[in-house]
């Protein structure tokens, strides 16, 4: 396929000719009807005249006869001008006037015919060497005597000729115009789509890391663009984390499976009842710890794909934050750490209950276990911390029109480069992994936050880490009140 065919078959220039051929359409349309409205009034006001005419003729003729009539006919006929006049008498002999003879198809019938002549002045023109159009009338007159009246519109017959042409020479021309625009607007939209078309070729051969280009304009195509390369950074990030996942997958998975399996095999090298027994005590804590870190990766996945969207109901953020501390202050208190609560009531938002607490509770389970073992005092210095040393603490608070929880503690807490990185799935910073985990807890809160259309932030606490779970106070559609 040519590229002249490819842009005659594409679509923006079936588009352009379309619009093309209706406009034209429309102006003949219009030209047509306002030059045959123009028409009409100029034979009508011939036709006016003539009659005005006719009867101020025939006036003369009733005043004083036809001798006067005679006269009146050659005075009119020595002014140079349109009228056209024939009298004749009952023999047919011509007494006075400028035709020489009736035109064929003047009926004498004292009606309006428009007819040929052939013009003895003016240039010639019209239907034939010297022939001329006219309008008039033929009525007899007393005395057996007959008189045309007529008035010559061979210039109207030119001018509407004229604007014919200039009507078709008009219209040629736009439909020149329409099909050079159709084409260059065809060559501009077929260059830009054959840049997406060409990007999209480079990513499937494998290249992801190539963007569709923007022209600047800002027009719907940008736009269109700006919209593809999101989708493409987006498919980037989650094959890059898909990977990421994978390896991460094959050490965290892997170690509990081996473990697994070596503590069924001490099992069956067991002599004893209790032997067995201890080892499938362990066997099922392990295989608990699984189940678990399984359970979190289908439940990010639903949540990500919005499965859970519609279980959502007002809840006072309040009382969730309170059922939270109460659940783990036994738990902060055996790791020697305080739980401090600051909570108001009154801050609601449309929210999945129970996913909102979990997340919470991921968020002071993960403060705990990062506090439990270090105790760092405050730099020299540093700004006042919000809460005393070795306390978890757990703040509700309203900022514009979101509503925020954070989770603080006084732990090693996570670098500020590392802290992006940090809410995917899989994620250790801690290079032993020693601790028990597997690193789905932040993923799963961030998860939680997008499916409320909200965010998560990890900040410095100075010293330790300030996770913030931010969340829209009300959704569309949710009166003020809920």
């Amino acid at each position: 396929m040519t590229v002249l065919t490819r842009l005659l078959g594409s679509s923006p220039f079936r588009l352009t000719i379309a619009y093309m051929g209706a406009f034209v359409a429309a102006a003949a349309l219009i030209v047509l009807y306002v030059a045959w409205q123009a028409n009409a009034l100029l034979t009508s006001k011939a036709v006016e005249a003539l009659t005005a005419e006719v009867a101020s003729l025939r006036g003369e003729f009733e005043a004083r006869g036809a001798p006067r009539l005679v006269a009146a006919i050659e005075d009119r006929v020595k002014v140079p001008g349109a009228g056209l006049y024939l009298l004749r008498d009952a023999a047919g002999q011509r007494l006075a006037g400028n035709l020489p003879d009736v035109p064929l198809g003047l009926a004498a019938d004292g009606q309006g015919h428009v007819f040929s002549y052939a013009g003895t002045t003016g240039p010639p023109g019209g239907n034939g060497p010297g022939e001329r159009l006219a309008v008039g009338l033929a009525l007899p007159v007393a005395g057996g005597l007959n008189l045309v009246v007529a008035r010559d519109i061979e210039d109207q017959r030119q001018l509407a000729a004229s604007i014919g042409r200039m009507a078709l020479l008009g219209f040629g021309l736009l439909c020149a115009l329409g099909v050079g625009a159709g084409i260059l607007i065809s060559r501009s939209t077929m260059a830009r789509i054959e840049a997406v078309t060409e990007t999209s070729r480079r990513i499937m051969a494998g290249d992801l890391s190539r963007r569709v280009p923007l022209t600047g304009t800002g027009d719907e195509l940008d736009r269109l663009s700006e919209s593809l390369n999101a989708m493409l950074a987006r498919i980037e990030e989650l094959l890059a984390a898909l990977r990421e996942v994978s390896d991460n997958i094959a050490h965290d998975l892997k170690t509990p499976l081996n473990r697994l399996r070596n503590r069924a095999e001490a099992a069956l090298r067991g002599s004893d009842a209790a032997t067995h027994r201890d080892g499938l005590a362990r066997v099922i804590e392990e295989a608990d710890e699984l189940i678990k870190t399984f359970n979190a990766l289908l439940l990010i996945a639903r949540l990500e794909g919005g499965a859970l969207a519609e279980s959502m109901t007002p809840v006072d953020l309040a009382d969730v934050i309170g059922d939270v501390a109460e659940l783990y202050e036994p738990v902060s208190e055996d790791a020697g750490l305080g739980l401090a609560v600051s909570a108001a009531p009154g801050m609601r938002a449309v929210i999945n209950r129970e996913l909102v607490s979990q997340a919470v509770a991921n968020l002071v389970d993960n403060a705990i276990k990062y506090s439990a073992r270090i105790g760092v005092p405050a730099a020299a210095g540093a700004a006042p911390a919000p809460f005393p040393h070795r306390e978890i603490g757990i703040a509700l608070r309203r900022a514009g029109d979101r509503i925020e929880v954070a989770v603080a503690d006084r732990g090693p807490g996570i670098a500020s480069e590392d802290r992006e990185r940090a809410l995917q799935r899989f994620v250790r910073l801690e290079k032993s992994r020693s601790r028990p985990g597997a690193g789905l807890g932040l993923s799963l809160v961030a998860a939680v936050a997008r499916m409320h259309g909200g965010s998560v932030r990890l900040e410095d606490n100075a010293p330790g880490l300030r996770v913030v779970l931010s969340i829209p106070a009300r959704r569309a559609g949710t009166p003020d009140g809920m």
